[in-house]
């Protein structure tokens, strides 16, 4: 709880930035925020904080805190990679009181315990990203992105207040502990429009993390946004989300998953396959990121479609979070300092292992990751998902991600190849600055850690 007031306290103080000539301290100012904002979640993992007037519509228990912890610490390193970034804006307050606020909508959907309070955290966190998203003014391509991102997140918005609508008229309640005990009491006499608003707010939730069939706004969206505002939609906005999903379907729905659990599993297939064959096909980074994320997408709702009550499913989404923010926050940095010029095609990276080897490696560590290879965070979280799958009845998809994870090698093993073993169109050395530099390297180095004691951070997380 602590955690969510600081930062959205901080929110607020970037807006006074202006008013009070303190822009210059700003950037340190909310980094220091935003560790505090992680030492105070820490501090609550055990002796636990709450507010009784909040209590029946948000509470941060474990499962919050963990997700929360999670979304603070890729923050902190988004903060570091996006700073020369900021540094060109000339509208520098507004932009960093437009993430903080995402931020605080994010870290309302870990611990939402009433739909209302999920409603209102989904939009906190959308509208500032709807506006980043087309920040870059001059740029078409990013007032197209905004502008799309804008119609898909308001039509998912009225799909999933129309699925509330019909959730409170069948049980009486936004309370998601009263909609279980409910859905406990009536068993199958539940009306069928009941589950109209479950299926609805399933495809609201759907389209938030861009999964199949629900995917089309995320690649014209990635591609136009500004690179940092993309890193940060791929990795908050993404774990937050997943967040929220498992919340409502594990704690209010996980009664009823018979009537969710095949569209479910009918959109983990179409994600699979959409999304790894489309990526391979692609010119476009960014864009090939954009289906790649959607692949990641489909696995952490594997997750959710085990529907395991242990401490398994929780390990394995945190952990999945967890990996794939890092290495995303790590090769979106990369990808901005790389592709400054404007070409955003893979010849981009043309030759980078010579003019910088550092960045190089680098983005080895985070494309193998992405790929789930040994040794690397990335490997592990998809053996976690695979774990939590097979003992369920869906042992056809865990051989569907296999297959389609081998055409995800390819797309990542493109960026690979054209760093050394093709040949630059200049040998002009690519420069980065050195706090990112420094992001690049802890973010290279959390990555072969999370691989290398894979079982050590997956305990962390056992309540």
């Amino acid at each position: 709880m602590k955690g969510l007031l600081i930062v959205s306290g901080l929110g607020i103080l970037a807006m006074m930035a202006e008013i009070f000539k303190f822009k210059k301290l700003l950037f340190p100012l909310v980094l220091l925020g935003i560790l505090g904002a992680y030492v105070a979640n820490f501090m609550e993992w055990n002796s636990g904080f709450s507010i009784a007037v909040f209590d029946n519509m948000i509470a941060f228990d474990k499962v919050a805190l963990a997700f929360s912890g999670v979304i603070l610490a890729t923050a902190f390193f988004w903060f570091i990679m996006a700073n020369d970034y900021f540094e060109d804006m000339p509208t520098v307050v507004d932009h960093f009181s437009l993430v903080l606020f995402a931020l605080t909508g994010a870290l309302m959907l870990t611990a939402f315990k009433n739909m209302t309070t999920l409603f209102l955290g989904i939009e906190i966190m959308s509208i500032p990203l709807y506006v980043l998203a087309a920040s870059k003014k001059k740029d078409v391509k990013s007032n197209e992105a905004g502008f799309k991102y804008l119609i898909m997140g308001s039509f998912a918005s009225g799909f999933l207040l129309f699925g509330i609508a019909l959730v409170y008229g069948a049980t009486g309640s936004f309370d998601l502990m009263e909609i279980r005990a409910k859905i406990s009491e009536m068993g199958s006499g539940m009306p069928s429009f009941f589950y109209a608003g479950i299926i609805m707010m399933l495809i609201a939730m759907l389209f938030k993390v861009s999964a199949a069939p629900f995917h089309f706004w995320a690649p014209d969206v990635y591609q136009g946004s500004p690179t940092v505002i993309t890193a940060l939609m791929s990795t908050v906005v993404k774990t937050a989300a997943f967040a929220a999903i498992l919340r409502l379907f594990m704690i209010a729905f996980g009664g009823v998953s018979e009537s969710w659990s095949m569209v479910l599993a009918s959109v983990i297939a179409l994600s699979l396959v959409i999304a790894n064959f489309s990526a391979a096909v692609q010119t476009n980074v960014k864009r090939t990121l954009a289906f790649s994320s959607i692949s990641h997408a489909a696995f952490m709702l594997m997750v959710v479609l085990a529907n395991l009550r242990s401490n398994a499913t929780l390990d394995a989404l945190l952990y999945y979070s967890l990996a794939y923010s890092i290495g995303s926050i790590a090769a979106f940095g990369i990808i901005y300092n790389v592709t400054k010029n404007g070409d955003e095609t893979f010849d981009s990276f043309n030759g980078l292992g010579k003019r910088n080897p550092l960045m190089a490696a680098c983005m080895v560590v985070a494309m193998l990751s992405l790929a789930g290879i040994p040794i690397t965070a990335g490997f592990f979280a998809k053996y976690f998902v695979f774990t939590t799958m097979i003992g369920t009845g869906y042992k056809w998809l865990l051989i569907l991600a296999i297959l389609t994870s081998a055409v995800g090698v390819y797309y990542y093993f493109k960026v690979i190849i054209a760093m050394y073993f093709k040949q630059a169109t200049t040998e002009e050395p690519v420069t980065i600055e050195l706090s990112q530099k420094v992001v690049m390297i802890l973010t290279t180095l959390f990555t072969l850690a999370l691989g290398a004691v894979p079982g050590f951070v997956a305990e962390m997380f056992k309540f």
